[in-house]
């Protein structure tokens, strides 16, 4: 079968790093060659909880569609998001794209509504992503966001996955991004 970029992705309100680190290592079983965007801090959109940390991750897979799904449905269950005493939002991971499908696939529609409503989407797809262009709207992630006008704010969070900081200093040092 042929490989597949995707992009997914993840946020973590409960133990936010523990969760994120488990994700990342589940998804490194049938996801290869693995690119995380920097990790942003967020306040929750929807959901009355505490902050969020939140990054997209692009990688190639050989699943077909509904089966990454459903993987990613297992991950978040092993995390812990689909217990009935939960209290946030242990691990959440989303399919952003799947190649340039757009559509609704089973329930699943592609591409996924929130790249264009969440900063905490958006930004971090823009810099993972730039020049791709959205298969919906046909623009470059980097131009979506610097044209965005979402009403949310975040923080580039100091984060380490296997030895390697995904934050670049320079990230750190620049801070947060009001969105109007």
């Amino acid at each position: 079968m042929s490989l597949t970029r995707i992009y997914l992705g993840l946020g973590s309100n409960i133990e936010r790093e523990k969760h994120l680190v488990a994700g990342l290592e589940a998804l490194d079983g049938f996801v290869s060659e693995i690119t995380c965007s920097p990790v942003f801090e967020s306040l929750p959109v929807g959901i009355k909880s505490g902050p969020f940390f939140n990054l997209v991750v692009t990688g190639l897979t050989d699943l077909p569609l509904m089966e990454l799904d459903r993987r990613l449905k297992f991950i978040e269950a092993d995390n812990g998001r689909y217990a009935p005493e939960r209290k946030g939002l242990p691990l959440d991971i989303d399919v952003l794209l799947y190649g340039d499908q757009v559509g609704n696939f089973d329930g699943l529609i592609l591409p996924r509504a929130e790249i264009l409503k969440n900063a905490f989407v958006l930004w971090p797809l823009s810099l993972i992503a730039a020049d791709r262009s959205h298969p919906g709207v046909g623009i470059p992630f980097e131009k979506l966001w610097a044209d965005a006008q979402i009403e949310q704010e975040l923080w580039p969070v100091a984060f380490e996955w296997r030895g390697v900081q995904l934050t670049p200093e320079g990230l750190l040092q620049a801070g947060s991004r009001p969105i109007d």
